[in-house]
């Protein structure tokens, strides 16, 4: 932490007056009593204006009272009367270091080095602010990437064929749009809460659903409980999808409710390739379209952070039957 500058004056009884109130600031700055220490050093000013190494002294008080901005001002008041003494700039990077502004207060300390290249001192701060510039960027990066989802960019295959099974425009903007919004809430749900339900999610159609007896969501969280359940549930699914007379149906659901893949079709874990990572599944199901993917999550910065979806063989890893009976393309 930042110290106070020693030494002594002589000359004019006014300069001894500054030299002693300066002396006794130090005596309080060691003692830990900051605030008089600010103030000894304060009066001092008063008798002596210019003279630089007051700032410093007070600038490094001011730090310890965590009164950043008045640090800040004496820092700089110091570098303006002295602008080739190591320590203004040296006291100006510890304050911008506490304000967090990484980048200013690494200038500020390679410009100390420039003055005192030999500084051991100096050089510490350069290594540490540099390193907390770069955990501050990785900080945003993640942050961004937390905040800004996009599952549209990694779903392009999926829209060509969507609309080589469908033909229909709409139809396949409407399903293609339900199942980015589904994808995007349950990243979202993952990002806040290292969590999604396990959910089947419906796109009822507006004309047709009878929609104050039939809601767009099932919960299926006991499901993966045993083979019974799993039976149950997926016959509930097909009828519900049938006679809601949903268009298509989108599956959420965390790895962590199902032991592994395929689980009920005796597979076993040798099937998994994605190795240990957290995270979820979502399984599309249409009339003419079956999709599964995987998004897995890692811990960055104490946060989850799910990763771009993988695409898995439905085939070989669906977490429920088809829930649609099968409708193949026209020519």
């Amino acid at each position: 932490m930042a110290e106070a500058e020693t030494g002594s004056a002589t000359g004019s009884s006014g300069g001894r007056a500054e030299a002693s109130l300066k002396d006794k600031g130090n005596e309080f700055f060691k003692a830990g009593n900051y605030l008089k220490a600010a103030a000894l050093y304060t009066q001092a000013i008063k008798l002596d204006p210019s003279n630089h190494a007051l700032y410093s002294n007070r600038a490094a008080a001011f730090l310890h009272l965590v009164k950043l901005n008045k640090a800040l001002a004496d820092a700089e008041m110091t570098i303006s009367l002295n602008p080739q003494w190591e320590k203004g700039y040296f006291r100006k990077g510890c304050v911008l270091e506490a304000m967090e502004k990484y980048d200013d207060a690494l200038s500020a300390f390679q410009a100390a080095l420039r003055y005192n290249p030999q500084s051991a001192e100096v050089s510490r701060k350069i290594k540490r602010v540099s390193q907390l510039v770069k955990d501050k960027m990785r900080a945003q990066e993640v942050e961004n990437k937390r905040s800004n989802i996009d599952m549209k960019k990694h779903l392009d295959k999926l829209k060509s064929e969507l609309s080589d099974k469908y033909g229909s425009e709409e139809g396949c903007k409407d399903i293609f749009s339900f199942l980015v919004e589904t994808m995007e809430a349950a990243v979202r749900s993952w990002h806040e809460t290292s969590n999604v339900d396990a959910k089947v999610y419906y796109l009822l159609d507006k004309e047709k659903t009878d929609t104050e007896k039939y809601a767009p969501v099932v919960n299926i969280d006991k499901a993966f409980e045993s083979p019974h359940t799993h039976g149950d549930c997926f016959q509930f699914l097909r009828k519900y999808a049938e006679d809601s007379v949903a268009r298509a149906a989108c599956l959420v659901a965390p790895k962590s409710l199902i032991s592994y893949p395929q689980v009920w079709k005796g597979q076993g874990s040798r099937k998994w390739k994605h190795g240990q990572h957290d995270g979820f599944f979502v399984q599309l199901e249409t009339p003419s379209l079956r999709k599964l993917w995987f998004v897995p999550s890692s811990n960055e910065l104490g946060r989850p952070l799910c990763r771009d979806p993988e695409v898995l063989d439905i085939g070989a890893h669906e977490l429920i039957p088809r829930i649609f009976k099968e409708k193949l393309s026209s020519t």
